[in-house]
Parts: structure tokens; C-alpha cells; sequence
């Protein structure tokens, strides 16, 4: 057998920086790797998921409380927009509503109670994977009947409710966390096939397989949600800028003016009394506006956010758009890392603690509500807790 020889380099060569080609070969495998291992490292923002399952599932489910009296004038069958022409819509743009499956007024009926049960659900985070599938298809449905009257805010939460499927949304302050939780601690018994589970070497390259994708597909479905109200509020900004109203600063003026948009008249009217604060309110619009993609590498982010949340509250009282409003605000809920929720959570509790009269609770570490993950923050060591092995990949 003929033996291998080893190149050994001489000293002169181990001196020498790499070449152009392989130093660049070496900056792009390091890319990708640390590409690889911030999409399937560990799972991020998982309490902002949860916060955008919970409130666009709040939002569609008072929204579908709030027409129930006009539900049929809407969606149903006594609805301008017959079933009939809907379907010849669908044909020409590729759309798809289970609602005009049948003109039957007793499948309508079936339909919206199933729709508010699905948005009930989803909220509770209740085996969130298929719900929010179904939350997705009730909202697909219900905005592609009524298409012609829908807007900003119904696209958002259309698009929302899409990028939802992908994350885990259900893996923080849901029912499914909860039934995590309990079988952790062994409350809930073994699962089925459990014993085969824990004796297969073949089951375990799954699981972890699985976890890896599922981390990955959640990482990619936040990462899009933010590019998408990134792009919403650059466009908007940058389509204001070119606007003469709003350089000249009279664009709020004819806002609080328009008869469409005047569900208070006399707060718009007391509004219109200062044109320089409305004036001063427009530029600062756009200025947060454009500015916003910018700044959510910085703490001046929460300025903004800040800022957003007073437009957004201003919009619904004085356009009285509340729907748009809520849905806006969730999307920039999706921008706050999750200690502030953990820290909200916690102040929270002491709060309805004081309420309730009894001494506020030495906080206890929580229960990791899902099996420990390589680099999750909620399956990190804690010092003085005895702790198992630590599983490698």
C-alpha cells in the first residue's frame, strides 16, 4: 500500500497571508456558517410572536364580533357583491374565499361561527400550528369576498396572518406552552410512543433535525415581518415627500377636514384651530416615517416606537380607522425584544398583586415551557439548580 505524503509548509509559506481567493473562499464559509447558526441557533423574539398572535387574533376576532349584525350585507348572501360575482373575480385574479363555496345562507352562518371559534383559539394559542393555518384561511376568505371594501389595515393583518404560519407563535403565553410546561415536569404522563421515542437514535436525528428547521422557518418568518413594516412605513414616508401638501405642511389640514374621516367633527374642528401644531405633527410624521428602518439598530428606536404609538392612537380617534390603528401597533410590537415583555410581564404581576392586597411574591425562575433548545435563553443554566446534561448537535 502505497503511502500518503504530507505536505508540510515551510516556514516561509506559514508566514504568508493567504491569497486573495482563499481568503475570500474563508470569509464566505464563515458567512454562511454564521448565517446558518443565527437562523438555526435558537429560536428568536418568541414573546413578540406570541404578542402578534395574540393581538391581530384580538383584532380579526372584534372585528368579526363588531359586523356580526351586518354580516349578511357584508359577506353573505344579501351582499351587493353577490357570491356570483365574487367567483367570476376569483377566476380572473387566482383568489380563493370558502365562502362562495355555497350560496346557502345556513353554510354562511357555519362558516362565520367556525371563523370566530378558529380566531378564539388562535388567540389561546391552542395547537397553534394548524390554527394559525386556519386563521390564515379564514382571513384569506374573508378579505377576498368583501375585497372592495377593505383597507390598509385588513391588507396588514392579510399578510400578518400569512407570515404567522411560519413562526412559533405558540410558544410563549399559550395553552400549548402551558401543556409543554406540565409534561416537562412530568404532570401530564408520558406522550404515545414515548418509551420507542427515547430508545431511538434514529427518533433523536429527527428531533433534532426538526427543531432545526422549525427554528429556521421562524427566525425567516420575524425576519420577514420586520422587512415587511420596514418597507410599509419607508414607502409611506418616502410617498409623503413628494406630495405638495405635505412639504408645505397643510396635508393634516385637509385630513382633519374631510367629511369621511370626522367621526368627532368638533374635536377635528378644535384640532384645525392650530394649524402650526398640525403642521408640526405632519413633519414629524414623515420624518419618523422614513426614519424608521433606520434607527432599529440603536436605542433611539424606542423614541420612535414611541412616537408611532401616539400617530397610530391619534389616527383611530381622529380618523376614527381603529382597526388600522390596532393592526399597526401590533406590527411594531414585533420590534421589542423580549426581556421588555418578560419585564412587562413581571410588572404586571406585582401590580395585580398590590391590587389584590397581598405582599408582592419573591420572583421564582420560570419553568422552561418547551424541551431545552442549544442556545435558547429560557434552557440556560441557572446558577445554583441542579441541571442534566446538556444535549449537543
Amino acid at each position: 500500500m502505497a503511502t500518503e505524503r504530507i505536505a508540510t509548509p515551510t516556514p516561509a509559506a506559514a508566514g504568508r497571508p493567504p491569497t486573495d481567493a482563499a481568503g475570500t473562499a474563508a470569509s464566505a464559509r464563515y458567512g454562511v456558517e454564521g448565517l446558518t447558526a443565527l437562523l438555526t441557533h435558537r429560536p428568536i423574539s418568541l414573546h413578540a410572536a406570541s404578542v402578534l398572535r395574540i393581538g391581530y387574533g384580538l383584532c380579526y376576532l372584534a372585528f368579526l364580533l363588531r359586523e356580526l349584525p351586518h354580516r349578511e350585507q357584508i359577506w353573505g348572501p344579501d351582499s351587493p357583491w353577490t357570491p356570483a360575482l365574487a367567483r367570476e373575480l376569483f377566476r380572473q385574479t387566482g383568489w380563493f374565499s370558502i365562502l362562495t363555496l355555497s350560496d346557502s345562507r345556513v353554510y354562511f352562518t357555519i362558516c362565520y361561527v367556525l371563523a370566530l371559534v378558529v380566531c378564539a383559539l388562535f388567540v389561546l394559542g391552542w395547537r397553534t400550528r394548524a390554527t394559525s393555518v386556519l386563521f390564515a384561511l379564514v382571513v384569506v376568505s374573508f378579505h377576498g369576498r368583501a375585497i372592495f371594501m377593505t383597507d390598509g389595515g385588513d391588507n396588514l393583518i392579510l399578510l400578518m396572518a400569512l407570515y404567522l404560519t411560519a413562526t412559533a407563535c405558540g410558544r410563549r403565553w399559550s395553552l400549548d406552552a402551558r401543556r409543554a410546561a406540565l409534561r416537562a415536569a412530568g404532570k401530564a404522563g408520558p406522550g404515545r410512543w414515548a418509551l420507542w421515542r427515547a430508545s431511538s437514535d434514529l427518533w433523536s436525528q429527527f428531533g433534532l433535525a426538526r427543531e432545526s428547521l422549525v427554528t429556521a422557518l421562524h427566525n425567516c418568518g420575524m425576519f420577514v415581518i420586520a422587512a415587511q413594516v420596514c418597507l410599509l412605513y419607508g414607502s409611506a414616508g418616502l410617498y409623503k415627500v413628494q406630495g405638495a401638501s405635505w412639504q408645505s405642511g397643510t396635508a393634516l389640514h385637509y385630513v382633519v377636514n374631510l367629511d369621511l374621516f370626522r367621526p368627532w367633527p368638533a374635536l377635528s374642528a378644535l384640532a384645525d384651530h392650530y394649524p402650526l401644531v398640525l403642521a408640526a405633527v405632519g413633519y414629524l410624521t414623515v420624518l419618523i416615517q422614513v426614519a424608521f428602518p433606520f434607527v432599529l439598530f440603536s436605542r433611539f428606536k424606542y423614541v420612535v416606537l414611541a412616537m408611532l404609538l401616539g400617530m397610530h392612537l391619534g389616527i383611530a380617534v381622529f380618523m376614527g380607522l381603529p382597526l388600522f390603528s390596532a393592526a399597526m401597533i401590533v406590527a411594531d410590537a414585533a420590534f421589542l425584544p423580549d426581556r421588555f415583555y418578560l419585564a412587562a410581564a413581571r410588572w404586571c404581576g406585582r401590580a395585580v398583586t398590590r391590587v389584590r392586597g397581598g405582599a408582592p411574591e419573591s420572583p421564582a425562575p420560570p419553568a422552561p415551557l418547551l424541551p431545552s433548545q442549544p442556545g435558547d435563553s429560557t434552557s440556560a443554566h441557572r446558577p445554583g439548580r441542579p441541571t442534566g446534561g446538556a444535549r449537543s448537535r
